[in-house]
């Protein structure tokens, strides 16, 4: 007789954080179906479709249900293969399966070694964005206090590190500064660099619904969107030319008088310096649009959307589009400049909104995931590596094992020939996965742990909202802490955590200026509606309401100037776009970045279940006449593609998503990356375009 139950949790995928409801036959186990709370606080009563559909990998076969060794290790480790006799089960003709103390053990045994030889610098650990803060805290504290190394990183390096770094630099803080239901208190709201409707839809539920109700929407980006159909202004801009087009509304701002005198007086600090570069920038002049052929428009257009801003009460939103680009910290900079010139930050209804792609990436860097930051963004004893310096590593041979958790470095990160390679010169990978991936075939150990929903732990949204999960499943598989405990301990590290609420109350104690009001008995009892951190008695819906997070409190300028290159280059030298196209890549709905969940529910991955190339209809002359193609830069090679033409794409771009592995989308971008934090440029790779 079955047991239908309801359980309220949040939603496991992007950045958003929906509070949901699941119906849970309980007699076996499974999940029937999965809702939105209808008064939910996040939610608003909606979910997009992966969060309605997206839990069947719950019960998929390929789950990783007990731990495999790979076979080439033991036959490289012999002595680990001898302390392991008895405890090892034939899977296939490249893995055992094993009990976890045996996996812990071998993993243990290695590390020892490798550390012994090496150094304790010669292991790092990346990942913690996927699992819940608790693992993302132990994973930080395993690296630097067990392992003794400072190489820690998550995937934030791939997404929004250029946020945190940009908005720490000049607003003190690299966190959304409001709550999402201030969208209905703005008065204007600009989105750049952010496919809304595709990547954060409930969010882009709330900015269509202002947009009918008050029109007050801009919306800048390198092809139409959907979230053009519901902007008043909307701005198709070339390719890698955020900080021109950033800079330019500056620009016009100051020399039309249009800034808050009183706000940049009382709370800004650097005001006339700035003033005086912008002024003297070439390229900061909206004119400088008129000799770009095809973009000519975009002179008269973005002051329009400069004046518009700077007179309304406004919030700015912001996606990948921004961040993944050589200049991405400078562009969230030039962000924030627009913020503390007009007052929009520090109120309600007026602000800076990061738009974060992962379920727990705000958490994961709180709780100290990244090289140079300890938890609460503290200073840690010593500065590490970032991801890509990590690769570098393991090719020149200084980083020999790796600890890889919950995100597939072999999938969505740059360069993939360039990786493999590095990830073979490793002489230990293990991974915590939910399924083999492309990082977990190529590993030594890999270990299967629950999923968000299938345990109790405390997730970050991108609006700083805390909310805490509870299983809507029962799962007999460890959580990533409780890997990382007994591996700890394997290596004498003397972790006694009886709970992932004890984990969370180290966390409230060591990152207290965040967290140490957050304690689980209230996140229970505010289950739904979340705390905002920073935590105390009370918790913080908006940021910097008296001062900013620097040292004296006052905002700070950083200016930087555009640099001319790629497509702007092109079409100012030359006037045109020559051999080759310039592609950029997002997501698709019904995938999320690695598919490794999504392509697990029919009604999903049916929808999608092939990365398309879109092309603009004025080029189907100047490719080939075939339904597939392959795409080639100076990097690598995609697999073919199925070609869609389209009006939405201006001549000599191109668009794809990256979410199936065997589309090798990612082996076609290199090593160049943000100036400051390494971040990769997806968002613009020059490619030619081959029959298939």
């Amino acid at each position: 007789m079955s047991h239908t139950k309801e359980i309220e949790s949040v939603c496991t995928y992007c950045g958003v954080g929906c509070d949901i409801v699941a119906q849970v036959d309980e007699s076996c186990n499974t999940v029937l179906k999965i809702g939105a709370d209808k008064d939910g606080y996040v939610s608003q009563g909606k979910l997009c479709v992966k969060g309605k559909y997206g839990f069947d990998f719950l019960h998929d076969d390929a789950r990783l249900k007990a731990p495999r060794i790979a076979r080439r290790f033991l036959e490289r480790n012999p002595r680990i293969a001898r302390e392991l006799e008895g405890r090892l089960r034939p899977l296939d003709g490249a893995w055992f399966e094993t009990d976890l103390s045996a996996a812990v053990k071998a993993a243990a045994l290695k590390l020892k070694e490798i550390t012994a030889q090496y150094g304790q610098e010669s292991f790092c650990a990346v990942g913690g964005a996927r699992s819940n803060c608790e693992s993302a805290y132990l994973l930080q504290k395993f690296t630097r206090q067990v392992m003794g190394s400072p190489h820690i990183d998550c995937c934030a390096r791939v997404c929004h590190a250029p946020s945190l770094r940009g908005m720490r630099e000049t607003i003190g803080e690299g966190a959304a500064t409001n709550p999402y239901n201030d969208i209905y208190e703005a008065e204007f709201i600009l989105i750049i660099g952010s496919n809304t409707t595709e990547a954060h839809p409930i969010v882009a539920n709330r900015i269509i619904d202002a947009a009918r109700l008050h029109d007050n929407v801009a919306v800048i980006d390198v092809r139409e969107i959907k979230m053009m159909k519901y902007a008043k202004h909307k701005a198709v801009i070339p390719f890698e030319a955020n900080l021109l087009v950033l800079n330019m509304m500056a620009r016009v701002i100051l020399e039309e008088e249009l800034y808050n005198e009183k706000f940049v007086k009382n709370r800004t600090t650097g005001f006339e310096a700035y003033r005086e570069a912008i002024l003297n920038d070439p390229y900061a002049d909206p004119l400088f649009f008129k000799q770009i052929p095809g973009y000519e428009y975009l002179a008269t257009k973005i002051p329009v959307i400069a004046r518009e801003y700077a007179l309304k009460k406004s919030m700015i939103f912001w996606g990948l589009g921004v961040t993944e680009h050589i200049d991405g910290s400078y562009a969230v900079m030039a962000i924030t400049h627009l913020a503390l010139l007009t007052g929009n930050i520090g109120k309600s209804g007026a602000g800076l909104m990061p738009l974060r792609g992962q379920n727990n990436v705000q958490g994961a860097c709180d709780m100290g995931c990244l090289p140079y930051y300890a938890p609460d963004y503290q200073k840690p004893e010593k500065i590490g590596m970032m991801t890509p310096q990590l690769i570098e590593g393991m090719l020149d041979g200084k980083i020999k094992a790796l600890l890889n958790m919950g995100e597939d470095i072999a999938h969505i990160h740059p360069n993939q020939n360039k990786i493999d390679k590095a990830l073979e010169k490793l002489e230990f990978l293990m991974v915590q996965e939910l399924f083999m991936t492309e990082i977990a075939q190529k590993a030594d150990i890999v270990i299967g742990v629950k999923s968000a929903y299938e345990k109790e732990g405390v997730y970050v949204n991108a609006m700083r909202r805390l909310h805490l999960s509870q299983p809507l499943t029962h799962s007999d598989l460890p959580d990533d802490w409780e890997v990382l405990q007994r591996l700890a301990n394997a290596l004498e590290g003397g972790f006694a955590y009886e709970s992932g609420e004890a984990v969370w109350n180290e966390v409230r104690e060591v990152a207290n200026r965040r967290f140490s009001g957050a304690s689980y008995l209230r996140l229970r009892r505010h289950r739904k509606r979340g705390l905002q951190w920073p935590v105390y008695i009370e918790d913080t819906p908006v940021l910097h309401l008296l001062d900013f997070r620097t040292e004296d409190g006052l905002g700070r300028y950083s200016y930087h100037q555009y640099e001319l290159r790629g497509q702007v280059k092109e079409l100012v030298e030359k006037g045109e776009i020559g051999s080759g196209f310039y592609l950029t890549t997002g997501r698709a709905l019904p995938h999320y970045n690695n598919a490794a969940q999504t392509q697990c529910s029919q009604k999903l991955n049916r929808r999608y279940d092939e990365e398309v190339l879109l092309a603009s209809e004025a080029d189907r002359a100047r490719l080939p006449e075939s339904e597939y193609v392959v795409l080639q830069s100076r990097y690598g090679r995609s697999a073919p593609l199925r070609v869609k033409f389209t009006e939405k794409m201006r001549p000599g771009t191109l668009f794809t998503t990256f979410h199936h592995a065997q589309s090798r989308i990612n082996y076609l971008f290199g090593d160049e990356s943000d100036a400051l934090v390494k971040t990769a440029a997806f968002k613009s790779v020059h490619v030619e375009v081959l029959p298939a």
